[in-house]
């Protein structure tokens, strides 16, 4: 009995859900979570009416880094959605700074759109421009621009379109401890520049501490915008430092493990071995090109970009048409080697074939 008391203390505090503390261990729940995460897609469950096209707007995208594969991803998304629906539209990178997103940010509203999408921006240390842009009558909805998913109130975003990030993070732990046995050696890569990125990381560290049989070695703080200058040597000075105990590594974006195979493999490590790369978001191309040639990546838990892009513009559309927001969190999908080439996956991308395009466009009033 006492045992079963402490393993629902430990799994309550990493935040797991109500269904989750009958399991009989931790790593039966974490094999249990990993085995629904990688199922094929769920069916679209999104709106399926709404205002037809308010006609005539033109919207900027303010991308917080186009090197970013996930803010790339859901720009280009935008962009065909915009096109779809008969807007005007325009891309502004903030290219991966604070000072750079919000002067971009600031840019786009001097170009007077109706409205903006801000794609990873932080809300937070954006708030003076969003509430600038709000003032100017400017309607902003934003991807991953905030822990949580949902409409903001201030600053003023209509919707924040995004997967629920600590689920996102939930799923990485979880994998790590389910595939490792429960015996993960964990180091965990994040960003102190975005509210979102600590969130995930966070919750990713709390699970892995409830875990009896693992260990968190480390939190690594790397700035996204510094990883390509940065990951070599983080990767050297961490081989040096904790050796075989790093089995594992969390991240917050896919980003990080762009940089680290040329140390790993200078240091002798096989691609298919360990440290295993585990990314909690966003789903990269060159992610999905690592996992399936088991190339220094193993997993990542990838958001549908495309769909995501194509959301953001139906809340704006319904936003102009003085309609509340409606959309939800997609449920969150872990890709790794066995299931890689699943739900668009074989497209290095995750983009669930479930006829969302054709909703939306039926929504719009531009349909056939």
């Amino acid at each position: 009995m006492k045992r079963k008391t402490t393993l629902l203390a430990a799994l309550s505090v990493a935040g797991f859900a109500t269904p989750a503390l009958a399991a009989p261990s931790m790593l039966a729940t974490a094999r249990q979570y990993v085995a629904a995460a990688t199922n094929p897609a769920l069916p679209y469950t999104g709106p399926t009416t709404g205002p037809k096209a308010v006609e005539g707007k033109f919207i900027v995208y303010v991308s917080s880094n186009q090197s970013n594969g996930g803010a790339r991803g859901v720009g280009e998304a935008v962009r065909a959605a915009a096109k779809a629906i008969g807007w005007r539209f325009r891309l502004l990178d903030g290219k991966g700074t604070a000072a750079g997103q919000n002067a971009a940010l600031s840019e786009a509203i001097a170009l007077k759109p109706a409205g903006i999408v801000l794609g990873g921006l932080d809300a937070t240390q954006s708030a003076p421009f969003i509430e600038q842009a709000d003032k100017a009558g400017i309607k902003v909805v934003g991807w991953n621009v905030s822990p949580h998913p949902g409409p903001i109130a201030k600053p003023a975003i209509v919707y924040n379109v995004a997967q629920d990030p600590l689920e996102v993070a939930r799923a990485a732990a979880l994998y790590a401890i389910a595939r490792s046995d429960g015996h993960a050696g964990v180091v965990i890569f994040t960003t102190s520049e975005f509210s979102i990125a600590l969130a995930k990381s966070n919750r990713m560290a709390a699970i892995i501490r409830a875990c009896k049989g693992c260990h968190l070695l480390g939190i690594e703080n790397v700035p996204l915008s510094s990883t390509a200058t940065r990951m070599p040597q983080v990767t050297a000075a961490l081989l040096a430092k904790y050796g075989k105990s790093w089995t594992y590594s969390l991240a917050i974006n896919d980003l990080y493990y762009d940089y680290m195979a040329p140390g790993l493999s200078a240091a002798g490590h096989r691609g298919d071995g360990p440290p295993y790369n585990v990314s909690a978001g966003d789903g990269s191309q060159s992610a999905f090109q690592r996992i399936r040639s088991k190339e220094f990546q193993t997993a990542t838990v990838a958001a549908p970009l495309e769909l995501e892009g194509w959301q953001c513009v139906d809340e704006l559309n319904r936003a102009f048409a003085g309609q509340k927001p409606v959309a939800e969190p997609d449920p969150v999908h872990l890709f790794t080697p066995e299931n890689v080439n699943q739900d668009g996956g074989a497209k290095d991308v995750f983009n669930p074939p479930n006829g969302y395009k054709k909703v939306f466009l039926r929504i719009w009033g531009r349909a056939g």
